[in-house]
């Protein structure tokens, strides 16, 4: 049986709920028209800057009531603006943060790409903040943290893709110490959002959980296509975020010259001229633009991520991701206009630092990671996941939980279990295979890995990323050195629907 299309699985689950959702609700796609409130001046977050090696700051996850496109949208955000701010850090400085949840649910706090400690108060994935709770965070970077691109959202198992959804989510910047001379900079993070009629967050089914949700209006800093302005000659740094849950981004930018600066962890040696860059969920790209007089427009292309293979026979739900533009024709994510006097000369583009190359390094340990979905009855004979509660333990309902597994090495997540040991300050290499007819992107928290294969390609320069996409059937291999921290975290599927579900590990490094 070939596997099934978006479309296909759309019209599997094209009654009740989801006809009236595409229906009366009065939805809005993606690449809707002015009803969305296109054209507006592309708006940049608030920035917090640390001063003296420090950054202290309250966040509150909290109901808030926002602009999105032309209406009003009840979502859920940090310090109540969507997104919330940009922290701007240096190598060596020390984040401290007061989180407050406001929510319903409990909530915590993860810095994604961050390489810091995970004990404690640090990158802790383990904890939760109940409603109504405080935590006080604090993240020490090393004095030689990578600069680039990074980002947090809540990580509260269980209830990780409902509040990215919702909202909750913000950029953060590692300054360089030798930066690259630009006219401007931006922060473009880039998420999705499905809302009803009323401007409240659609409650998602069970079939585009299992698919990993997309949002029915994609936004950039919480605008819906806005416009932005240059003068001819000018070089711009684009600091680009998917915080999308599931949506894959195939960026491209007709008229523009685009360099590829950065990818998720630093800088690459030189940058690299490209036509397009592709962002699975939770990956960064830092791009140069630079500018020649026109109107351009920044795109995500579709992205095929696979399908479900004829694992929704006899299921029922609403919507399905895919239920508009996204997956059949490009989403227009914001408008360049580029005009006026020529600007003069930025200067070059001073070299990067080379990268680390574990390839010749001495390998401690090999392990092999498969990320696996599967239908039918759990070990204990009963239907997989089902009794699952939202934070994934047993005594209530999670709703797909009961369809279908989301495992890796056969294993769902069990926050009591340890299922990798690895000894501090070695180097070690996973095969990460994928058995599924989906493709996952593996996100490990707190050290990068380095590609050094990706299906039968030997990959060239190192390219280093902290969310690796393994191919739907296929497989990548990547080396990671286990430096400067012990503690337990925690390794994942990055479609957040399929981390909530049980794809998602635990590490320990002593």
């Amino acid at each position: 049986m070939s596997p099934l299309t978006r479309r296909q699985l759309l019209a599997l689950g094209a009654v009740g709920a989801g006809a009236a959702a595409v229906g009366g609700a009065g939805l809005w796609w993606s690449g809707g028209g002015e009803a969305l409130g296109g054209g507006r001046g592309l708006v940049q977050p608030e920035v917090l800057t640390a001063a003296d090696g420090l950054l202290e700051l309250e966040l509150a996850a909290a109901p808030a009531t926002v602009r999105v496109g032309a209406r009003a949208a009840h979502v859920q955000a940090f310090n109540g603006s969507l997104p919330g701010p940009t922290l701007r850090l240096r190598p060596g400085t020390t984040l401290r943060v007061a989180m407050t949840n406001r929510l319903e649910a409990p909530t915590n706090l993860h810095v994604h790409g961050l390489h810091v400690s995970p004990e404690g108060n640090g990158d802790n994935p383990f904890v939760s903040i109940d409603p109504g709770e405080s935590f006080d965070y604090e993240f020490a970077l090393p004095e030689d943290h990578p600069p680039g691109t990074y980002w947090y959202h809540p990580h509260r198992h269980g209830h990780v893709a409902d509040q990215l959804a919702a909202g909750l989510y913000g950029a953060i910047v590692v300054e360089d110490p030798d930066p690259v001379p630009v006219t401007r900079e931006r922060v473009l993070v880039v998420s999705d959002i499905t809302l009803d009629a009323s401007g409240d967050l659609a409650e998602v089914s069970p079939p585009e959980q299992m698919m990993g949700r997309e949002g029915e209006t994609v936004l950039v800093n919480g605008q819906v296509r806005p416009e932005a302005t240059a003068a001819p000659g000018e070089r711009e740094l684009w600091r680009v975020v998917n915080a999308c849950p599931a949506r894959y981004l195939r960026l491209q930018l007709d008229g523009q010259t685009l360099w590829l600066l950065g990818r998720d962890t630093g800088r690459l040696p030189a940058p690299r001229e490209v036509t397009e860059v592709t962002l699975a969920p939770g990956n960064r790209a830092e791009l140069l633009v630079d500018t020649r007089e026109g109107t351009s427009r920044l795109l995500a292309a579709p992205v095929d991520r696979g399908g479900m293979d004829g694992m929704m026979d006899g299921m029922m739900g609403g919507r399905m991701p895919g239920d508009g533009p996204g997956n059949d024709e490009p989403i227009e994510l914001l408008t360049l206009e580029v005009a006026g006097a020529p600007a003069g000369d930025p200067g070059p583009v001073p070299a990067g630092p080379a990268p680390r190359d574990l390839r010749g390094e001495p390998v401690a340990a090999r392990r092999t990671l498969d990320f696996a979905m599967g239908a039918g009855m759990g070990m204990d004979g009963g239907m997989m996941g089902e009794g699952m509660t939202g934070d994934g333990t047993t005594g209530g309902t999670r709703g797909p939980g009961s369809m279908m597994s989301f495992t890796i090495n056969g294993e769902r997540f069990d926050e009591d279990r340890t299922d990798q040991r690895v000894a501090a300050g070695t180097v070690e290499e996973w095969t990460l295979t994928n058995s599924s007819p989906m493709d996952h992107p593996l996100h490990l928290h707190v050290w990068p890995m380095q590609v050094v294969q990706d299906e039968d390609r030997d990959v060239g320069t190192p390219l280093w990323l902290d969310v690796v996409n393994i191919p739907a059937f296929g497989e990548v291999v990547v080396r990671v050195a286990f430096d400067d921290f012990t503690g337990r975290t925690v390794y994942h599927c990055h479609i957040l629907d399929h981390e909530d579900l049980g794809m998602m590990g635990t590490l320990e490094v002593r």
